[in-house]
């Protein structure tokens, strides 16, 4: 398969999945490439993510690297060859590579769990609420840069009405239902939205209210991404500077417990729903 300039972030994680079963075998690069008779060239461009591999040269790298794991080398063998291009695609010359990367990760988990203080999760918000937080970014987008950034929000809402969603677990703090982006009526319509979409049977929606003392990692949104096995999790932080993407098997531990704690804390759903209805009236 010929190489890739740009690999996506699918074909970086898997090459990156590699490296480290070779690294657990004790293989340099050098090593693996004797042992799978290659040059060492190929082994690192495929570790970058570069060189497509075939589900069969996968399996033959695991069976070297000595991985008795076969959850783990299916997972990764579904990952392989060319890259096929999804819906996202058409945004790579429009929105930053971070933009293109969550879509891709979300479109391929098997579950998702967010956790936010004064925002409404993306995969849950209107429109004219999405364009509102996007008219007050810094530095300022122009227009055009501000419909792009919203249709490719609502573009990923689409994977929880597809068939086989996956499971959407959002904990949201009192305190973005009590923002005002947009004005009341794009308030009022968001909350309405927000209430329909916790009665899908694979959403739940959690509520932090104030009255709790502590909300755990320190206020940070996180989304965590669920992979096909455990090892494949993604954490994804908001940053001032962008997407911050996370999958070192001490980071996943330390944000799984973290989002475990945020979600233990907050009310339950129907109960979250009684909240949301109550602010919804005064508003």
């Amino acid at each position: 398969m010929p190489p890739t300039n740009s690999p996506t972030l699918r074909q970086r994680r898997l090459g990156a999945e590699l490296r480290k079963l070779r690294e657990r075998a004790g293989l340099t690069a050098t090593g693996a490439a004797e042992v799978l008779g290659v040059n060492q060239a190929r082994v690192s461009m495929i570790e970058t993510g570069r060189t497509p591999i075939s589900a069969d040269r996968l399996r033959s790298m695991a069976r070297a690297y000595a991985c008795s794991d076969e959850e783990l080398v299916d997972a990764l063998a579904s990952m392989t060859g060319r890259r096929t291009r999804g819906w996202w695609d058409s945004y790579r010359d429009h929105l930053p590579v971070g933009f293109i990367d969550l879509a891709e990760l979300e479109y391929h988990a098997v579950a998702v769990r967010v956790a936010l203080v004064v925002h409404i999760p993306a995969l849950l918000q209107t429109t004219d609420h999405a364009r509102a937080l996007f008219n007050e970014a810094v530095p300022a987008l122009r227009q055009y840069e501000i419909e792009h950034r919203v249709s490719h929000r609502i573009k990923r809402q689409e994977i929880l009405h597809r068939d086989n969603p996956p499971s959407y677990t959002a904990v949201i703090h009192e305190c973005a239902l009590h923002m005002e982006y947009g004005g009341a009526a794009t308030v009022r319509a968001q909350l309405k939205h927000l209430l329909d979409m916790s009665e899908l049977e694979h959403v739940t929606v959690k509520v932090m209210p104030f009255g709790y003392g502590s909300f755990p990692g320190n206020g940070q949104s996180v989304d965590y991404l669920a992979g096909p096995v455990p090892q494949l999790d993604t954490v994804q932080l908001d940053t001032h500077h962008g997407c911050e993407f996370l999958d070192a098997e001490a980071q996943l531990e330390k944000y799984r417990l973290v989002i475990n704690r945020m979600e233990e804390n907050a009310l339950e759903p129907a109960e979250s729903r009684d909240l949301i209805h109550r602010i919804a009236k005064t508003v």
